[in-house]
């Protein structure tokens, strides 16, 4: 999802307890997908409860959503709103490559291909807005405040990043960046080893941050060259510039300055670029929101999680309490000793 930079970005390996008492909003969207894909029963169905409701992302918006507050960091999740019109054709692109896979799973399942079987379930994952709601419930549950963004949950989370209203923006996505997130911070909830299923193989994943000015800095252009440049590669809401990747793209902004000076020395013709600029540079967010955080109850946590959705209390009892500690030692202020 998202633009590519990786190539032109400069990233550091670091430890999530180095952003201890850091306030971090959390696109919702993205982690919640993460948990889906990620989550799963050794034959890649997702984790379910006794009724056959899928709970994968109920599992990982609390256990690692904890975890992350045991090291010291105040997590405030943001959820989309109404997507952008432009970003309509990635969404049917991504409902295409799902219903092939589907597809391709029940000739698998036909043929008894059990590795290929397992594969492809990890691949196929849905947000539904049952999903979002029980994530919205459970949040509320453990005292933690949540954002409903007006459009992308990734621009709002950048947004009070860029703002100062939060430290850093907790996501996968190079986006943020465009966005105006000033730190982002990657693989904080999927951290440790990961199931590459194609290859059927582990690799390390280590939590690492990027810092929007070191970049910029590093590159020699602004901000909005930067966004100038992920135009021409390509973004959730325009298909890019045929055989033009991340390198030639910076090369090309540190050259001519601006999109429409590439445009005239180069001939290229990209459609609705001026719209899609302004949806990063000038986003559709929301200042009615508040980062405030309560407290947990315990027991409608237990009922939510354990009653309703068959989740064990032997594990679940102990992360209520982590859970009532760390919201204990968090209610002094973090962001004044971060700046």
């Amino acid at each position: 999802m998202g633009v590519n930079l990786e190539p032109i970005l400069i990233k550091h390996k670091t430890h999530i307890r180095d952003f201890s008492n850091s306030v971090v909003s959390v696109d919702a969207y993205n982690q919640i997908y993460q948990f889906l894909s990620g989550i799963r029963q050794p034959d890649g169905t997702p984790l379910m409860d006794s009724s056959g409701r899928i709970t994968s992302h109920l599992s990982g918006l609390f256990y690692r959503t904890i975890s992350l507050m045991d090291e010291g960091l105040k997590p405030i999740y943001v959820f989309d709103g109404k997507p952008s019109a432009m970003k309509l054709r990635t969404l049917e692109e991504r409902k295409s490559i799902r219903e092939n896979t589907e597809r391709e799973l029940e000739k698998a399942i036909m043929t008894s291909d059990r590795e290929k079987i397992a594969r492809l379930k990890r691949s196929i994952n849905y947000v539904t807005r049952d999903m979002i709601d029980e994530s919205k419930q459970l949040l509320t549950y453990m005292g933690l405040p949540y954002v409903q963004a007006p459009s992308e949950g990734e621009s709002q989370a950048s947004y009070m990043s860029s703002t100062g209203k939060v430290n850093a923006v907790v996501s996968q996505d190079y986006d943020c960046l465009l966005f105006g997130a000033r730190q982002v911070l990657r693989n904080f909830t999927i951290y440790g080893r990961r199931r590459v299923s194609s290859r059927n193989i582990y690799v390390s994943v280590d939590p690492e941050y990027i810092d929007l000015k070191e970049n910029l800095a590093n590159m020699k252009i602004t901000k909005s060259q930067l966004v100038d440049a992920a135009i021409m590669i390509g973004t959730d809401f325009n298909s890019g510039v045929d055989r033009v990747g991340p390198k030639t793209a910076l090369g090309l902004m540190q050259k001519h300055g601006t999109l429409e000076e590439v445009i005239k020395a180069k001939g290229y013709r990209i459609p609705q670029y001026e719209e899609v600029r302004k949806i990063f540079l000038q986003p559709e967010v929301t200042e009615d929101f508040s980062t405030s955080f309560g407290q947990a109850d315990g027991e409608k946590i237990r009922s939510f999680l354990c009653d309703l959705h068959s989740f064990g209390e032997n594990r679940v009892k102990p992360y209520i309490e982590k859970l009532r500690i760390s919201l204990e030692k968090g209610n002094q202020s973090s962001l004044d000793s971060f700046f």
